[in-house]
């Protein structure tokens, strides 16, 4: 059985799937294209692959495995007519997320960067403006693992941590989930609001003007999904005029971030590169998670993180 990787593991990791019985071939991501010698894959181990590599001829292709968790990435058109599996890395990011989830609420009530500032520029000046979690409503916009990661990390503080899910159904390290026609309900509700629900047509500018009228005066609002969820220029308008008292975004519509994008420069903005995801850790989820699906694929067992295309995730 033959498979193309896209990301070179390690002379140990591929020889441990090799040993499953595979026949690996690589080719770097960034320079993968189609040739007659692909004919015969059956499995795509990659991120993204798609703009130079054209699966449509790859004919004996069966399953992909993703090393993200977004799948916005992939032709889904394609693989819905095709019938080809695919698969993410659901779960493999979620510990580092949710430790950056925290992070960016405590710098943003504890108003860290001004204090990095004061610090870079040896003033000495006191912050009386310092707010507490404690008895906050920390509102998570998805109860995946990722967010569940994030609550689970907040359940020593003292704070309220409600999700939105589509059924409103109870969810592990949430005191209350809201379904999702209650979504203007719960931003009312949010002192702070996190975004980790999947990027889906329907929820493209979920966060528009309508959206962002809902949410708590002076609440702040954090990002690590996908950064089309959010309508930027409202955004940047609500962030202007004091609606939001500030955003950590690690994700955005654009990306890299223009050098020209108000963004750079507000500040009630904290920018980090589509970082959130990152650890020391990162390689050896991903590795264990690929090597789990294929020891079940060869041994015709059910795959974990199958994706649901009609659903987009």
């Amino acid at each position: 059985m033959k498979a193309l990787f896209t990301y070179d593991y390690g002379n140990e990791k591929m020889d441990k799937i090799r040993n499953l019985g595979y026949e690996i071939t690589y080719q770097h991501e960034k320079s993968v294209k189609y040739n007659s010698n692909l004919n015969d894959i059956e499995i795509l181990v990659c991120y993204n692959p798609f703009n130079t590599l054209d699966i449509t001829k790859m004919k004996g292709l069966k399953w992909i495995q993703l090393s993200s968790i977004g799948i916005d990435q992939t032709p889904k058109e394609y693989l819905q007519k095709s019938g080809i599996v695919l698969t993410n890395n659901r779960g493999g990011y979620s510990i580092p997320m949710g430790e950056w989830i925290v992070m960016k609420s405590l710098e943003m009530l504890k108003n860290s960067r001004d204090m990095y500032d004061r610090q870079r520029n040896k003033k000495w000046k006191m912050d009386t403006s310092i707010l507490e979690i404690y008895g906050k409503t920390i509102g998570f916009i998805g109860t995946g693992s990722i967010a569940k990661e994030a609550a689970k990390r907040f359940q020593g503080f003292g704070a309220n941590i409600f999700g939105l899910n589509t059924s409103g159904s109870d969810t592990e390290y949430f005191d209350k989930c809201f379904k999702r026609d209650d979504f203007h309900k719960l931003l009312a509700l949010s002192d702070v609001v996190i975004l980790t629900i999947p990027y889906t047509e329907n929820t493209h500018h979920m966060f528009n003007d309508n959206a962002f009228s809902h949410m708590k005066k002076n609440s702040y609002l954090i990002n690590v999904s996908r950064g089309s969820i959010i309508d930027e220029k409202s955004m940047i308008k609500n962030l202007e005029n004091g609606k939001i008292s500030g955003a950590a975004l690690d994700v955005f519509e654009e990306e890299p971030l223009s050098k020209d994008n108000p963004l750079w420069d507000m500040k009630n903005v904290i920018v980090t590169p589509h970082n959130s995801w990152v650890s020391e850790m990162r390689n050896t989820r991903r590795y264990n998670m690929i090597y789990e699906n294929m020891k079940r694929y060869i041994n015709g067992e059910d795959l974990i993180n199958v994706v649901n295309l009609n659903k987009g995730y």
